[in-house]
This record gives structure tokens, sequence and C-alpha cells, in this order.
């Protein structure tokens, strides 16, 4: 596989579109992470609840558990004691969910921030540069292999847009057929330009 064309002016838009695409995913995926983190400072509310929740949960059974002691009224003075602290454990319960909800939402948000417009860029930007270095490779190998100028001509014919081709010639393909060697040698340059090859490259 062959990554940048041979041209100076195509391999220096190449390089530019690179380093911006990458700058651009680097962007987004830093949005995604600092939204991320944004939102879960809403999570410290619930930490704030379970450690409320908690403290109250605790203190309360320890209470019950004191009253819970004195002799006659101990077993009766226990029971909104022990209300009290379920009460609490409840206040622990929904701030735990409180923070499950809210990093389900962070990273929801983080995510879809980020992943939609680095697939999009994925696809109109990755996808024609891979594109772009198989054909160059394929053309690479066939001029260190020594292919004939026919053949990449022939390939010109068959790869090229209408208006390029018809540009070298009126009809490329009776030129082509009657061995015209200048339309075949700007048949085969035009294929390897495209492919970003140079003959001596």
């Amino acid at each position: 596989m062959k990554i940048y064309s041979d041209y100076a002016g195509h391999r220096s838009r190449q390089i530019l579109v690179d380093v911006l695409c990458l700058a651009a995913i680097a962007a987004w995926a830093w949005l995604g992470y600092f939204i991320y983190t944004l939102v879960m400072n809403l999570a410290d509310f619930g930490v704030q609840m379970e450690d409320a929740g908690e403290g109250f949960k605790d203190t309360m059974t320890e209470v019950s558990a004191t009253l819970g002691d004195v002799p006659f009224i101990g077993g009766g003075i226990r029971a909104p004691f022990d209300a009290a602290s379920d009460a609490g454990a409840n206040l622990e319960a929904a701030g735990q969910a409180q923070q499950v909800a809210v990093q389900q939402l962070a990273t929801g948000l983080g995510v879809g921030i980020a992943v939609l417009p680095i697939l999009t860029i994925l696809v109109f930007w990755l996808v024609p540069r891979i594109r772009f270095a198989r054909r160059a490779g394929v053309a690479k190998q066939l001029v260190k292999s020594g292919a004939s100028v026919d053949l990449l001509a022939l390939r010109a014919l068959s790869n090229q847009k209408l208006a390029a081709i018809a540009a070298v010639d009126p009809d490329p393909a009776g030129a082509w057929r009657r061995n015209d060697p200048a339309v075949i040698a700007a048949l085969a340059n035009l294929e390897l330009r495209s492919s970003g090859v140079k003959l001596r490259g």
C-alpha cells in the first residue's frame, strides 16, 4: 500500500487533510470527554445523599440498639428509630441510584457527542484515503514490475472519468486500438498521475 502521492502538490493536500481530520477527531473526542466530566459533576449530589443517608441510618440504628437495652420500655421505644433507620437506608439507596443514572447519562451524552462526528469524518476521509492507498500501491507495483505503458493505458480507459479520457483524444479507445504511442503514453500518465505514482517513482 502507498499512503501518499509522489506529486508534491497532491501529497501536500493529502497531508493537510490528514492533519485536519486527525485534529478534528481529537477535538470531538475531547469534547465528548469534557461533556462526560461536566455531567458527572451532578453525581456529587448523589454522593452527598448516599453519605447523609448512610450516616443517618447508622446513627438511628445505634440509638435504637442503645435504647433497646433499656429495661421494660426498650422494645417499644425502638420502633420509631428503626423506622428512621429505614428512611436513612432509603435515602442512601436513592443517592446510589442517582449516581448510576448520572453516570449513564454522562456516558450516553459523551459517547453520543463524540462518536457520530468521528464516524462521519472516518467515512468521508479514511475510506477514500484507504482506497487511494490501495490503488496507488497497485499502480506502484505495476511500474516496478515493468508493466507496459499499454497496460497502464488500458487501466486508464477502465478507471478514469470520461471527461479526462476525452481530453486526451476524441477517440481514445480507437487510438489505443491503433497503438497510437502519444495517446497511449498520455493515458498511461493519466492513470499513474491519478494514482499518485510517477513513472520513475
